[in-house]
C-alpha cells in the first residue's frame, strides 16, 4: 500500500480543462446521457431490506433511484426516494405492519408496471427526445431494455441529464397523487 501525502494548493490556481469539451444540448444524442449497464454496475437492493433502512442509506450515498432484487438476484422491481416518503411508510404502519416491518418490496413500482425504452429505438433519437418521454410519463428514471438480448440494459435519470446539460428539467410526477389515493381506498 503506498503513503499518499497531501499537498498545500496554494500555488496552484488554475484548473484543468478537457482538450475539446463537448457541448451537450437538447439535440445532443441520447447515448450520451445513458447509464449503460455495461460499463457502469447497476445499484440495487434487496427487496427484503427495511424500507427506512433503505430511505436512509440512500440518503446517506445521494441515490434517488435502485433496481429491487430477489433472493435469486432476479429484478422484481424499482425503488425511488419517493417511494419512501414518510406518508407511504406510516400509511403501511396505520395497516398494522411495525414501521420496521415495512419493507422496500411493500413500497416498489413492480416490474411488471414498469415501462422502459428500447435501445434499438434510441439509435439516433436526441436527448430532447427522451426529456419528453420522461415529462410525458411523469417519472424521474427510465429504465433501457435490450429486447435482442431480453436484458436491462441501463437508465436515464432527469437529475443526471439536468447536471450534463446545465438545465433544470420539470418532470411531474403525475401519479403521486394517483398512488396516495388509490393506496389509501385499499386500507
Amino acid at each position: 500500500m503506498a503513503k499518499l501525502t497531501l499537498h498545500s494548493v496554494s500555488a496552484f490556481d488554475t484548473l484543468e480543462q478537457p482538450q475539446n469539451p463537448e457541448d451537450l444540448t437538447l439535440q445532443s444524442p441520447a447515448s450520451a446521457f445513458f447509464t449503460d449497464f455495461r460499463s457502469v454496475t447497476p445499484l440495487v437492493i434487496d427487496a427484503s431490506t427495511p424500507a427506512v433502512q433503505a430511505k436512509e442509506m440512500m440518503k446517506k450515498t445521494h441515490v434517488r433511484m435502485k433496481l429491487v432484487v430477489n433472493h435469486s438476484h432476479d429484478v422484481v422491481g424499482l425503488i425511488d426516494a419517493d417511494d419512501l416518503i414518510d406518508r407511504l411508510i406510516v400509511q403501511k404502519v396505520s395497516q398494522g405492519t411495525p414501521r420496521s416491518d415495512v419493507l422496500v418490496e411493500q413500497l416498489m413500482t413492480p416490474r411488471k408496471d414498469l415501462l422502459a425504452l428500447d435501445i434499438q429505438r434510441l439509435q439516433g433519437a436526441s436527448i430532447g427526445d427522451v426529456i419528453e418521454a420522461l415529462q410525458d410519463s411523469g417519472k424521474q428514471h427510465c429504465l433501457v431494455i435490450d429486447s435482442q438480448s431480453h436484458r436491462i440494459r441501463g437508465v436515464f435519470s432527469a437529475s443526471d441529464i439536468s447536471r450534463k446539460l446545465h438545465l433544470p428539467i420539470n418532470i411531474q410526477d403525475k401519479s403521486s397523487f394517483y398512488r396516495v389515493f388509490a393506496s389509501s381506498i385499499a386500507s
